[in-house]
């Protein structure tokens, strides 16, 4: 530590956000007609506000659901959709056991750095001159300040993220082209902070999604061997939710400034759709809270702790998307399947983009799509259980009527023909000779390997817990505890000579139930340390 004055280059050469002087333009804020119409180009939906950025402002804490997902993939949907829709995350393993990002928040860390990193074999005090930030997350004033930053060695630079909006086969690829063309020419003319920005959207402009602005950029200038010499933020309208965040920091972004979704928090305020007391200061203050809290969440599912670790990491997996882009935009990210090219992916950012230029202004009762990703909604995304799926299984399990349940199994199998899920694409191959039913087991030795789900009876409730159990045992296959421990006195045959013993205990990090007895009633132990 003392072999260099290392902390007088950080005192001298280390930029403060807070202490950088006022912006010569302060952000000017969108009317409502404004907000209304990007909110459109964007892809929200009255449900990504009702659901999602209404109670991050209010409360700040991100929304909690417990529902589970039976929407279509992204590549199966037949709605539009945001580009992080066909990226998921990975989470730890064995290999690399996840965090507690409560209990252990004080080994975790949001700060970032935004500059040149210089060489890092390289020891120099010009590598201390960057601008220092607590967390990722930029507010409009923040980022006018960055944007206006001139310390005679420090710039920014402001680069457009759209193509143009003609619909015409490689439009996009041209508009991403130039924009890595820019940002090159930028890092090489001295500029420190490159600004993704898309707010210059307009009827003959449609923006480039974020996502794949930022990675474009992030790849091309780490060919060029340039990508330490430059942070990149982005300036854009399309986040508003935790995942979104995560795949902007995941693949490039080092701070990202979510103008829309703060103009849409001070336009509910406005409008008095927020009960509150609280003004526009503290609700933004929620929003952005939650959002980072809710980077630390996915961060420690990977068992990592700093955001510097998790920046550039690519710690998901595409599903969705062709190798031609993946391999272009996202190098070295994982893509089981194949899926959209580029002038798909500009054909569903052209059909929000058209929606929101469309508009028409007059019309006082002019309603964003509903969305229906988190709840069933009669315009919205397909769900496999659905009004009339579930009217048909109870229907079914409460008159014991074996011909509604069949009516029932055929319309979740034709749901299954629709492409709801990959499994839905597969079919059985028939090019094989049949062998003698001699040499097939019985279906009592097949259903013997038989397993449901590990669900805790807190989940499902007991009712549902205890017929499966059944149900099981008198297959001969296995039930599962799930983590929520069972009842002792499911251990002993019921009187007709069933029983409602489950063969799978599952051990979990709470040990909900664990008890000797627990222990010893069951054929089969698992011990849960990860759930994603």
């Amino acid at each position: 530590t003392g072999q260099q004055p290392y902390g007088t280059w950080l005192d001298n050469y280390k930029i403060r956000l807070g202490n950088l002087p006022e912006p010569r333009l302060s952000f000017a804020s969108l009317s409502a007609d404004a907000v209304y119409r990007y909110q459109q180009v964007f892809g929200y939906s009255r449900e990504d506000i009702d659901t999602i950025i209404k109670p991050m402002a209010l409360d700040g804490k991100e929304p909690i659901g417990s529902m589970g997902t039976d929407v279509p993939l992204a590549i199966l949907s037949d709605k539009p959709q945001h580009l992080s829709s066909y990226f998921k995350q990975f989470f730890a393993q064995v290999t690399n056991p996840p965090i507690d990002p409560i209990r252990e928040r004080l080994v975790m860390s949001l700060a970032t750095f935004i500059g040149n990193n210089g060489n890092l074999l390289d020891e120099d005090k010009m590598h201390c001159h960057c601008v220092t930030l607590k967390h990722p997350i930029l507010k409009n004033h923040h980022l006018e300040k960055l944007r206006s930053i001139d310390t005679g060695m420090f710039h920014a630079k402001t680069l457009q993220t759209y193509f143009k909006a003609d619909g015409l086969p490689g439009s996009l690829e041209k508009g991403i082209a130039r924009l890595c063309r820019y940002a090159e020419d930028a890092v090489d003319d001295g500029f420190e902070v490159l600004i993704l920005s898309d707010r210059a959207v307009d009827s003959e402009h449609a923006p480039i999604p974020s996502l794949l602005a930022v990675s474009a950029v992030h790849h091309h200038l780490i060919k060029k061997g340039r990508r330490g010499a430059v942070g990149i933020v982005a300036e854009t309208g399309d986040v508003w939710e935790v995942h979104h965040f995560a795949c902007l920091l995941a693949f490039g972004a080092t701070a990202i400034n979510p103008y829309l979704a703060l103009s849409t928090i001070e336009t509910l305020r406005d409008n008095g759709k927020l009960e509150t007391s609280l003004d526009l200061k503290q609700l933004q203050k929620n929003y952005v809270k939650s959002i980072n809290d809710g980077l630390l969440k996915i961060f420690s599912k990977m068992g990592i702790s700093t955001l510097q670790s998790y920046h550039g990491s690519q710690v998901f997996e595409i599903l969705g998307l062709n190798n031609e882009v993946v391999d272009r935009y996202f190098s070295g990210a994982v893509s089981r399947i194949g899926g959209l090219g580029l002038d798909e992916i500009a054909r569903e950012s052209l059909s929000k983009h058209r929606a929101g230029f469309n508009a028409n202004k007059a019309d006082e009762n002019r309603l964003l799509p509903e969305g229906g990703i988190y709840q069933w909604k009669r315009r919205g995304e397909a769900h496999l259980f659905n009004p009339q799926t579930v009217h048909l299984l109870q229907h079914a399990t409460r008159t014991n009527n074996y011909e509604v349940y069949k009516n029932y199994a055929k319309v979740i199998n034709e749901q299954g023909e629709k492409h709801f899920t990959i499994r839905g694409l597969l079919d059985f191959a028939h090019h094989r000779e049949p062998i003698s039913i001699d040499e097939v087991e019985s279906a009592e030795e097949i259903m013997k390997r038989f397993a449901t789900g590990a669900m805790s009876f807190g989940s499902i409730s007991h009712e549902a817990h205890s017929t499966m159990a059944i149900a099981m045992n008198r297959i001969g296959g296995k039930s599962n505890t799930g983590e929520g421990g069972e009842d002792e006195m499911r251990y002993e045959l019921m009187p007709n000579g069933d029983s409602m013993r489950s063969a799978i205990k599952q051990v979990a990090s709470a040990r909900f139930g664990v008890t000797s007895n627990y222990l010893s009633n069951a054929d089969e132990l698992q011990i849960k340390m990860a759930q994603g």
